[in-house]
């Protein structure tokens, strides 16, 4: 899901190490003596992150204790350090965290669970492994996105796509996000594995799309000029919102990999097939509450994906938007 997200994905603006100037941090509070919560988010400039901090601090806000957004800036060493830091003023007692990095973010979350903060892991792995949901540190809890689940997801609307065009083999290209993350490279190859299992289609290109409208737009140009007979291409939201631009005028169906309102808008219009859906600032709340709950003394589940809380796994084209009424959580 994203330079803008993805698990690494990327980077925007704003200052790296800001904490959230509405947020200020407290030690003990209210309702069941808890700490303060810690959201180390990919970026504060991401909406896609901040999204998942409404999600928490509103939910922290019902337990009696205060949210605190520390920005690294999709940076993930200055991640670390905020983290390290945390930990030494012991004024959290849950840290949600991002990781921009998941498996040099591993000693960090080790050392905060060592130190009797309670962890939850929210949206990327922390740690190598990007097929489970699983906690790859002990003691810690996980919510997240499961990288290859997610590409069979994606791999799996492709081939529902090519069932709506004429055009045998369906000719379908994947816009990767980006080649030097290992975990898209986990994404794309469980995507490709997905399609060449399905009757009747032929992946003809995976290009580098980014995370962005612009590299998107580049993609997209460069697929068209080797490809100008593609059936259905699959990429970031925000790469397609580029790439549809390059394309007008074609007969082309679009696999989005995102959740935004944006991105919902356009399957319910019409202009994709479907998008792998995640409600992002539910998903905030929710670990905050798994966070606060472990805090306290209660017992919670160890791994949670993030596809289970919405219907079909998230699997959304058309007529499931309709019928669900959902309109997403958070704008690109």
């Amino acid at each position: 899901m994203k330079r803008q997200l993805a698990v690494a994905a990327a980077g925007l603006l704003l200052l790296a190490g800001c904490a959230d100037p509405d947020d200020d941090g407290g030690s003990a509070k209210p309702g069941g003596g808890a700490k303060d919560v810690a959201f180390f988010g990919f970026a504060k400039a991401n909406s896609f992150s901040q999204a998942t901090f409404e999600g928490v601090k509103e939910q922290a806000g019902k337990a009696g204790v205060k949210a605190e957004f520390f920005d690294a800036n999709f940076d993930a060493q200055a991640q670390i350090r905020q983290m390290q830091d945390a930990i030494t003023s012991k004024r959290f007692g849950v840290f949600v965290v991002q990781a921009n990095d998941g498996t040099a973010s591993v000693p960090a979350v080790r050392k905060a669970v060592q130190s009797g903060i309670a962890v939850v892991v929210q949206f990327t792995p922390v740690g190598p492994r990007y097929g489970t949901a699983d906690p790859q540190v002990p003691g810690a809890i996980s919510l997240v996105d499961v990288p290859v689940r997610n590409g069979e997801r994606l791999g799996r609307l492709g081939a529902g796509a090519c069932r709506t065009v004429k055009a045998k083999p369906c000719e379908v290209a994947y816009l990767e996000g980006l080649k030097a993350l290992p975990l898209d490279n986990a994404r794309t190859e469980a995507v490709v594995k997905t399609l060449k299992s399905a009757p009747d289609v032929k992946v003809v290109a995976q290009i580098e799309g980014g995370y962005t409208r612009d590299s998107g737009r580049k993609a997209m140009q460069d697929l068209l000029q080797a490809h100008p007979g593609v059936d259905v291409v699959i990429g970031s939201s925000q790469a397609l919102f580029g790439a549809e631009g390059v394309a007008k005028g074609k007969d082309i169906r679009y696999v989005g990999n995102g959740a935004s309102r944006q991105a919902v808008a356009a399957v319910r219009e019409g202009r994709w097939y479907g998008i792998p859906y995640l409600p992002i600032r539910t998903a905030g709340a929710k670990a905050a509450e798994l966070g606060l709950t472990k805090a306290r003394g209660g017992t919670v589940p160890a791994a949670t994906d993030m596809s289970t809380l919405v219907p079909n796994g998230g699997e959304l084209t058309k007529d499931l938007i309709a019928s669900s009424g959902i309109t997403g959580e958070y704008d690109e």
